[in-house]
C-alpha cells in the first residue's frame, strides 16, 4: 500500500487513525513522494513479483491532493518498468476533490477507485467532516456521480462506527441504491493512548507488539463500534443480502467468508491464517510492516537503500506475519469458526479470553455471532458453487426467509 502524500488530507474525519502520523515526521516535512522514490518503488515493486499481473494500491491521506498530473507520471513510470506485465491500479479517495479531469484519467487508465462513503447524509456527516467541522456528504456524492458519468469502476468503503452501525438496513439500502455494487465495511476500533503513544505525540494507542507477553486493555474511543452492535450490523445486512442481492451486490466480508467456507483461503489479510505481505510505504520511501503498524518499532527500511523483497523476507517481518497464527490464545484455537476468522487483525487483539489469557480480539463476539448466523446460507452457497451452479440460487431457499433469519440474529 503506497502513501505518496503520507498522512495529509483535506478532511478531518474524527475516527481517522492516520492523520496523526504526521507527528512521526519532522515539523518541516514535505509530504510528497519524490520522483526518485516513486520510480524506485515502482521499479522494485514490479521487478520483485514474478507474476504476470501487478496490482498497485494508492492511498493516503488523500492522494488526489497530489493532482492528476502526478498520477499521469505514475502511469508513465509503470509503463517504463512493466516488462510485459499487466498493471492494475487501485486508488482510495474521499471523493471530495474529484472532477471531470480526474475521472477521465481513471477511465482511460482503468483505475479501480475506492470511494469513502459512510451512508446517507446524517450518518456520513456525523464523523466525516472537513477542516472546519462541516459535513462532506454533498461533495462525495458529486464525486460518485462523476465516477458514474465517466464509467469508472468503483467500490464504496464504509467505516462502521458507533453511529452508522445503529442503522444497518438504512446504510446498506442507501449504498445499494446509489449504484454501489461492491461494498467494503471496515469496523473502526481505536484505543485511547497508552504511555508509548503519548511519548510519540500520538492521540491513539500503539497496537500490541508481536513480542509482548500480553496486552493491557485500554478504553476504546467513543466512536469505536461496539462488538454487540457490530454483530447485529453484519447479521442484519446479511439477512437482506442473502434474500435479495446475491450475485447482484457484492459485500467484501461475505465474499471472503464464502471463500473460507470453500477452503480457498482468504483474499483479505484480516481473515488469513498469517499476514505480513501487505506492507505500507510512506511518502519518503520508508516501509512498515503494515498500514496499521506505522510506528518506529515496525520500520523495515527504506526503498532507496533496501529491496522490497528483502524487507518482506526479513526475519522480523516473517515473525510479524506468523505471530498472527502463533499468538492465538487457546480459546481461539479451539473455536469452531477459527477457520473463518483466524483471530482477525492482531491490532484488535487486546482483550482477555474467559479463562484470562491475553490476545482475544475486541470483535470476537461479533464475528462468532455473524459466522454462526450465516453458516447455513454459506454452506448452501458453497455447495451450489461446487456443483457448478450460481450462488444466487440460495435466494430461492425457503430456509432463508427474512423473518426467520432475523429472529435467529437477535437471540
Amino acid at each position: 500500500m503506497a502513501k505518496p502524500i503520507g498522512p495529509l488530507c483535506n478532511l478531518d474525519c474524527q475516527y481517522c487513525f492516520y492523520l496523526e502520523k504526521a507527528a512521526l515526521f519532522p515539523a518541516n516535512e514535505r509530504f510528497r513522494m519524490s520522483d526518485d522514490v516513486l520510480e524506485e518503488y515502482i521499479r522494485q515493486y514490479i521487478l520483485e513479483q514474478d507474476v504476470p499481473e501487478i496490482s498497485f494500491a494508492w492511498q493516503g491521506g488523500e492522494p488526489t491532493l497530489l493532482g492528476v498530473d502526478y498520477f499521469r507520471r505514475v502511469v508513465e513510470l509503470q509503463n517504463r518498468h512493466r516488462g510485459g506485465k499487466r498493471i492494475l491500479n487501485a486508488f482510495q479517495t474521499n471523493g471530495t476533490l474529484l472532477d471531470d479531469a480526474w475521472c477521465a484519467f481513471f477511465a482511460e487508465n482503468r483505475f479501480l477507485v475506492g470511494l469513502s462513503l459512510d451512508g446517507p447524509p446524517k450518518l456520513h456527516d456525523a464523523l466525516r467532516v472537513n477542516k472546519r467541522g462541516g459535513g462532506t456528504y454533498q461533495h462525495v456524492i458529486r464525486g460518485l456521480r462523476l465516477l458514474q458519468k465517466h464509467r469508472v469502476e468503483f467500490n464504496t468503503l464504509t467505516v462502521v462506527n458507533r453511529i452508522n452501525a445503529a442503522k444497518p438496513l438504512d446504510l446498506y439500502r442507501f449504498l445499494r441504491e446509489t449504484g454501489s455494487g461492491y461494498l467494503q465495511f471496515i469496523p473502526v476500533v481505536e484505543r485511547l493512548p497508552d504511555a508509548e503513544a503519548r511519548a510519540l505525540g500520538l492521540d491513539l494507542a500503539v497496537p500490541p507488539r508481536v513480542d509482548e507477553e500480553g496486552a493491557v486493555r485500554l478504553p476504546v474511543t467513543e466512536w469505536s463500534v461496539e462488538p454487540r452492535q457490530y454483530g447485529n450490523f453484519l447479521c442484519t445486512i446479511f439477512d437482506e443480502w442473502v434474500q435479495h442481492d446475491v450475485g447482484k451486490t457484492f459485500v467484501q466480508l461475505f465474499d471472503v467468508t464464502l471463500g473460507n467456507w470453500m477452503g480457498l483461503g482468504s483474499s483479505l489479510c484480516y481473515f488469513s491464517e498469517t499476514c505480513g505481505t501487505a506492507l505500507a510505504i510512506e511518502h519518503n520511501g520508508d516501509v512498515f510492516s503494515c498500514d496499521h503498524y506505522v510506528y518506529p518499532h515496525f520500520h523495515l527500511g527504506n526503498v532507496l537503500n533496501s529491496s522490497l523483497g528483502g524487507m518482506v523476507a526479513s526475519e522480523f517481518q516473517q515473525q510479524f506475519g506468523n505471530a498472527k497464527r502463533d499468538s492465538l490464545p487457546a480459546y481461539c484455537r479451539a473455536c469452531d469458526v477459527r477457520h473463518l476468522c483466524h483471530g482477525e487483525c492482531p491490532k484488535r487483539r487486546f482483550l482477555r479470553t474467559p479463562d484470562g489469557e491475553p490476545g482475544l480480539n475486541y470483535l470476537c463476539s461479533a464475528y462468532k455471532r455473524f459466522f454462526h448466523h450465516s453458516a447455513p446460507a454459506m454452506r448452501h452457497m458453497a455447495a451450489l458453487l461446487r456443483a457448478g451452479r450460481p450462488a444466487s440460487e440460495v435466494m430461492a431457499g425457503t430456509s432463508h426467509r427474512p423473518d426467520s433469519v432475523r429472529m435467529a440474529c437477535t437471540r
